[in-house]
């Protein structure tokens, strides 16, 4: 039983190159952000569990007795059991759900039910075991996703930056703490739309769409390559060289059918002050990264920012490489990261 607060975060993450390329066995990188999602832990004698969201606007709570009555056989008795249809069935009956439930409300709810009811019954959790905490995290993936790669929370537990091929995730040692703006289009997109368009595409014109996958796999073994050198020394020229990298990528995701007007429009504006983007993700809107040399002067940054603000887009500036899965004390926390936690 938890008997006083607990504090954790996890770093998001983005791909720096490799997206749809590494659905058809190419390689993907990917790197965790210094951009941090927390939880807090708080015990509470009110008998109650309760679960605040407030970035998405969800509040629950259920009974834990309630809970402990419950008939959990389906969750199978191994860490991270595979997560099957009949597993979200009957979740959405105990978050009282209609059969409809593709809103990303409903889904962070079974996600977090279907690990409370895992995890506490096998009564086996440990904090510094990663590879647990991997596993329960890859479960989450499954509600929300159906069957993502385990890039995502391979990347949040480790952190740093990782390399993916079919199945196989290494870290890569030591990357760079690149700066970088992330920028969110708002506007909406379907990962699984997107990746069968894909593959639509790659047996309309397999001459012209194998190709491409192949050049954007040598795009990743180069920015990996560059990214090694760089651990070591960097020098202006490895930034020349990863700006270029960008934009060959982007180039070749547009004609994969993966941009969008939004993704085109922010590339204008950072082209404008000098700047090198591309998509993210899955693209057809989502999000975009642009690179930050070292060279570039504040005033630079910060109206390069205002200008993509205006166009309607939310735009972080963070760095690549942070740190996995980690415990803070209260009084290590920045003080907008404490406040926020505070007002819940």
């Amino acid at each position: 039983m938890l008997s006083e607060v607990l504090l954790v975060s996890a770093p998001g993450k983005v791909i720096l190159h490799g997206e749809h390329a590494v659905v058809h066995g190419k390689v993907a990188l990917a790197v965790a952000l210094n951009l941090r999602t927390f939880l807090r832990l708080q015990p509470h004698s009110n008998g109650k569990v309760g679960l605040n969201l407030p970035n998405i606007g969800v509040r629950r709570a259920w009974d834990v007795a309630s809970l402990q009555l419950l008939d959990t056989s389906f969750l199978g008795h191994s860490d991270g059991a595979a997560l099957t249809a009949e597993h979200v069935e009957k979740l959405k009956d105990v978050a009282g759900f209609s059969e409809d439930c593709v809103d990303p409300k409903r889904l962070a709810v079974l996600a977090f039910l279907y690990l409370y009811l895992s995890i506490c019954r096998s009564q086996r959790w440990t904090e510094e075991n990663l590879e647990l905490i991997n596993k329960w995290a890859f479960q989450g993936e499954r509600v929300i996703h159906g069957n993502p790669s385990g890039v995502d929370n391979a990347v949040s537990t480790w952190g740093g930056a990782l390399r993916y091929q079919q199945g196989k995730i290494s870290s890569l040692k030591r990357p760079p703490a690149l700066k970088i703006l992330l920028i969110n289009t708002k506007v909406p997109r379907s990962t699984k739309a997107l990746v069968a368009n894909v593959r639509s595409r790659l047996l309309k014109f397999p001459d012209i769409v194998a190709p491409l996958l192949t050049s954007i796999d040598a795009i990743s073994l180069e920015c990996e390559r560059v990214l090694g050198e760089m651990a070591a020394a960097p020098t202006p020229e490895h930034y020349l060289v990863l700006e270029e990298l960008i934009d060959m990528n982007q180039h070749h995701l547009n004609a994969l059918g993966v941009g969008h007007a939004s993704l085109d429009r922010l590339c204008q504006v950072t082209t404008a002050y000098g700047l090198h983007s591309k998509l993210t993700g899955a693209g057809g809107g989502g999000c975009g990264i642009t690179l930050l040399r070292p060279d570039l002067e504040r005033p630079e940054v910060e109206a390069t920012k205002r200008a993509l603000s205006g166009c309607g887009f939310d735009c972080w500036e963070t760095s690549i490489g942070a740190p996995g899965v980690s415990v803070h004390t209260a009084t290590s926390l920045d003080a907008s990261v404490q406040q926020g936690l505070d007002s819940l």
